[in-house]
């Protein structure tokens, strides 16, 4: 049995569909489930004379990836051809670029991005189910709709060492591409898919080790799973002293079994050369200075303001900036706040939103489909902070808003969920909840702190959870002489 400790090297393709109203090379519209073969025209269905013409709203978007990762833009546009043969391909060809990218360098979350490039999307390929038959036919079938779509693929150096990272790099980078508007970065539908390049080498050594391919993977969960197994598969052949093949691999989510597509062995000759239909564009500065006017604040950026600004926690200002529809939600409650926009009212008010609302919606909702308002979390915050209501109280005031919606205030009132306080009202208590632990009483006149749950306790009780555990401490010192 090997003993070798193995570390595990990450690349990553990953294919964005861009946002524009049509597709690369032609004028078809661009929409999501129309029925198959609707949204064609000569050019992307490669018919004899037809020529293809470039999407000048892509070449923006992909110079706004190019800035937001960032990259080196290149001083021309230059398109080539990527000679291959496959149904979904009607050209014979996908028209890419080769030499000279569109974006090269820049780094994002750590990770270096090799280059950036613009292309058209294939078709969509159908496969018969185990029927044999589908859309009545007994073949595969295609849709052509989705053929000619444009693509920017981001490719990344080797930088990655687990599954988790590279979960971490594309929930960041699929943020970033989101707030930039470029794509709508909707995995289910495909316009976000990533393709993982993995190898394992003996920890300590710089050689890269021989690497496959996993194709196609468009959920986080399945990415990183993927990873897990394919790493798992590596390490056991490399333990029984057996050889790693290049190859690409498909990886089901519901079997978790990796099985192999094709071999790559060889590189493969895609004959590249100068797309012949579409000349050079070059990229200029009014194309530049336009990219740069449309930038938003990226998550990297407002991470760091809400450090540096509202003095959260890195991990706290991390989640609110790395999804950037929480982080809009906490933006919109923290201005709505009633005691103003401060970090004394933003270190709370994160803390409930990441913690109390997000636990109890589930990590993964967009707390603004729920009936939580923005202005509701920001109230119920300022009572608990005011000790108007406990945090024990302002749960259940939170329960009540998922529940039900409605004013924090009213719900206060209505439940009697106000909070006990004043020495008047509480020493009485204090001094029952002593009288009735006289044995905790005495260890906590002789110094021993330990047991004051138990006093603290005995008081929330009687008072249903409305006491103020810090209150109730100070009159038991108080009583006590301690």
């Amino acid at each position: 049995m090997s003993t070798t400790t193995y570390e595990t090297v990450i690349g990553l393709e990953i294919h964005v569909q861009l946002k524009t109203a049509t597709k690369m090379f032609c004028g078809c519209e661009l929409t999501f489930g129309e029925p198959p073969n609707t949204r064609v025209c000569p050019v992307c269905l490669a018919l004899p004379g037809a020529l293809p013409v470039g999407n000048a709203e892509a070449i923006h978007l992909g110079i706004m990836i190019g800035h937001a990762l960032g990259c080196e833009i290149a001083p021309r546009m230059k398109f080539d051809r990527k000679q291959y043969f496959y149904p979904d391909s009607p050209k014979g060809y996908q028209i890419s670029q080769f030499d000279e990218p569109l974006c090269a360098g820049g780094e994002i979350g750590g990770v270096r991005i090799n280059r950036v490039h613009l292309e058209e999307d294939a078709a969509k390929t159908i496969h018969a189910g185990a029927s044999g038959r589908i859309h009545g036919s007994e073949a595969s079938v295609v849709d052509f709709n989705r053929g000619g779509t444009p693509l920017a693929e981001i490719v990344t150096e080797p930088d990655i060492h687990s599954a988790e990272q590279a979960g971490e790099f594309l929930r960041l980078l699929r943020t970033t591409l989101r707030v930039l508007g470029v794509s709508d970065v909707n995995m289910e539908e495909g316009s976000l898919r990533c393709d993982a390049n993995i190898s394992i080498r003996p920890a300590g050594t710089t050689e890269l080790g021989t690497k496959t391919e996993l194709k196609n993977m468009n959920s986080f969960r399945y990415i990183e799973r993927g990873i897990r197994a394919e790493v798992a598969r590596q390490t056991a052949l490399l333990d029984a002293g057996e050889r790693i093949v290049q190859e690409t691999l498909h990886f089901d989510p519901r079997t978790e079994r990796l099985t192999s597509m094709r071999s790559k062995e060889e590189a493969q000759d895609y004959r590249y050369f100068p797309e012949p239909d579409l000349v050079p564009v070059p990229v200029d500065a009014a194309m530049l200075d336009r990219a740069r006017a449309a930038m938003p604040e990226l998550p990297a950026a407002r991470q760091a303001r809400f450090e540096a600004d509202l003095s959260l926690h890195p991990d706290t200002a991390k989640l609110l900036a790395w999804r950037s529809e929480l982080g809009d939600w906490f933006e919109a409650a923290l201005a709505a706040s009633p005691d103003g926009v401060s970090p004394q009212t933003a270190g709370p008010l994160a803390n409930w939103t990441t913690n109390e609302l997000l636990t109890r919606l589930g990590g993964d909702v967009d707390p603004a489909t729920s009936k939580v308002t923005p202005a509701a979390m920001a109230q119920l915050v300022a009572l608990v902070t005011a000790r108007t209501v406990t945090a024990g109280a302002g749960k259940e005031v939170l329960d009540t808003l998922i529940a039900e919606g409605g004013d924090p205030a009213q719900i206060v009132e209505a439940k009697g969920l106000g909070a006990v306080g004043g020495e008047d009202t509480l020493a009485p208590i204090v001094a029952e909840a002593l009288a009735a632990n006289p044995d905790i009483a005495e260890r906590l006149r002789g110094g021993d702190m330990k047991p004051m749950g138990v006093i603290i306790g005995h008081v929330m009780k009687a008072t249903k959870g409305r006491a103020d555990g810090g209150e109730v401490t100070k009159l038991v010192r108080a009583q006590l002489g301690v």
